[in-house]
């Protein structure tokens, strides 16, 4: 039988991953604040799933204990470091200044016990920041950590409002990013311009891998492009599609023309790669076979 055991999902920041700890004898609801042990050091999450029971293997190892419920005095003092990241945001902004170098400070977070404060920044390139550290350190008397991010996570702790008008994915509710690729441009019908495909982050819009699943499946009632078939109109090939039409562009074989037929009025020729389940069949007399 495998080992269970029983955990509740915290998350630090909106939007952020979903961590597993152990409750202990603590009694922990969604939407409770908590004080758990981390590997950077003690801090401040709030819980949103459990207590669950899942199996040992589904857990990372090891699995670490929260060290109570938050209490009010607990949420004052995450208020007081909020403050003190803003202003250690500005510092950073003064201390890279007078370093003259090529970063961009992105965002400030102070652990809850104060051991350490991580400057977050973005680069074209590996930055020699040794020095900007030591002066950090002498300025805040604390461990400093500087750590280099994307531009995907950038836009995440920004935040900002996407093409559609709402506000970022990234920002308010996805909290890992997906693979995403040209190919499911492609496989949408979309344009390739790159200022229509991409986000404000210039990397491919998150949202192409939403329903590409969805479209991937609806394209399996179609023949691919380049597919021979018969129309009432003669042979062609097939040019386009259009899921939402059920129908198909064809390319007709004598005339060129391309006409729009719907996916009945289609006959697929025998030997094609892709079967259509949406087209009729060739018959094999038609494909000029025999028959037993």
């Amino acid at each position: 039988m495998p080992v269970v055991l029983t955990v509740v999902g915290v998350r630090f920041k909106k939007a952020g991953k979903i961590y597993y700890f152990d409750p202990g004898e603590n009694t922990l609801a969604p939407g409770d604040g908590a004080i758990v042990e981390t590997a950077r050091g003690v801090e401040y999450g709030q819980v949103v799933t459990g207590p669950l029971e899942v199996k040992e293997s589904d857990v990372v190892a090891p699995l670490k204990k929260v060290l109570r419920k938050s209490t009010e005095q607990d949420y004052q003092q995450l208020l007081i470091n909020r403050e003190k990241e803003s202003r250690a945001f500005q510092v950073g902004l003064e201390k890279i200044a007078d370093h003259n170098l090529p970063m961009k400070l992105v965002g400030v977070e102070q652990t809850f016990d104060a051991n350490k404060i991580i400057f977050y920044f973005t680069a074209d390139g590996r930055i020699d920041f040794r020095e900007l550290v030591k002066d950090l350190a002498s300025v805040f008397r604390t461990r400093i950590e500087l750590r280099q991010i994307g531009v995907r996570d950038e836009a995440k702790m920004i935040g900002g409002l996407g093409c559609c008008g709402r506000v970022l994915c990234c920002s308010t509710w996805l909290s890992d990013f997906a693979s995403v690729s040209i190919r499911m441009a492609k496989e949408q019908n979309l344009s390739l311009n790159p200022t229509k495909i991409s986000g404000i982050c210039g990397r491919l819009m998150c949202c192409l891998k939403y329903e590409n699943e969805s479209y991937e499946q609806a394209r399996e009632d179609f023949p691919e492009i380049g597919s021979l078939v018969v129309t009432p109109d003669g042979e062609g090939k097939v040019a386009a599609i259009n899921i939402f039409k059920n129908s198909l562009s064809v390319e007709l074989k004598e005339s060129k023309i391309v006409k729009e037929y719907l996916c009945e009025e289609i006959t697929l020729k025998e030997g094609q790669v892709r079967n259509c389940r949406g087209c009729k069949k060739e018959p094999a007399e038609q494909a000029g076979e025999e028959t037993v």
